[in-house]
């Protein structure tokens, strides 16, 4: 993959619930604390090259923010970083409240 491709909360839904990718969160620690998607794991500059060396290149990863704008350049950055399979959730976390609550 040389760019990152776009996931629904439909899809990354049917994904969690296999177990079959890592979600990383690149909203503020406030915004985290307050609600997540379960299982999901904080991204910032200060964490970026642990999640890295922890991610297998196969890895299916999902990138959330806010609205699923600010994703799709952390998305881009990640394959750039060597990861295959990173996807931009669709509408970000506000899409995923909207969907499950």
């Amino acid at each position: 993959m040389t760019s990152f491709q776009r996931i629904s909360v439909i899809q990354a839904s049917e994904l969690l619930e296999k177990q079959a990718a890592k979600v990383l969160d690149i909203r503020d620690p406030q915004s985290f604390s307050q609600g997540h998607i379960p299982g999901s794991l904080p991204l910032n500059n200060d964490n970026v090259q642990q999640i890295l060396d922890e991610t297998e290149e196969d890895e299916t990863v999902i990138v959330v923010c806010y609205h699923g704008i600010s994703s799709q350049q952390a998305a881009q950055y990640l394959v750039e970083q060597g990861l295959n399979q990173v996807y931009s959730l669709d509408g970000g976390y506000q899409a995923w409240g909207q969907a499950f609550g």
